[in-house]
């Protein structure tokens, strides 16, 4: 038997070893926390109440986030938020959607007319 499917259980390699969300015979995985993103110019950003523009969409909010503004980029525009007591421990891409909802066009009624 090759020696990397003794170690992975049988499993192909690529698929990689078996994790607690795949098997519960697995041991739990400790995670590493919240991800947070330092923010070099927070402090100043709190004094002049300008907003942080960011790409990190993934940085948790944290409480000392509060009353902040931030400008959250969406793969096009940066999108505007201000952090309310609510948003904490969740993430920044959350309040920054990156797809436009869908809207059929609008139909002018003279072309409505014809075809009927």
């Amino acid at each position: 038997m090759r020696p990397s499917l003794v170690r992975l259980g049988g499993r192909s390699a690529w698929k990689g070893a078996l994790t607690a969300k795949k098997s519960p015979v697995c041991f739990l995985i400790p995670t590493a926390g919240p991800y947070f993103v330092a923010f070099p110019n927070l402090r100043e950003a709190r004094e002049n109440g300008e907003a942080i523009k960011t790409q990190a969409r993934s940085c948790t909010i944290l409480p000392n986030f509060v009353g902040l503004k931030f400008e959250i980029h969406n793969g096009k525009h940066y999108i505007p938020l201000m952090v309310t007591d609510k948003m904490v421990g969740h993430k920044l891409g959350e309040f920054a959607p990156t797809r436009k909802p869908f809207s059929y066009k609008c139909v002018a009624r003279n072309v409505l007319e014809a075809i009927c």
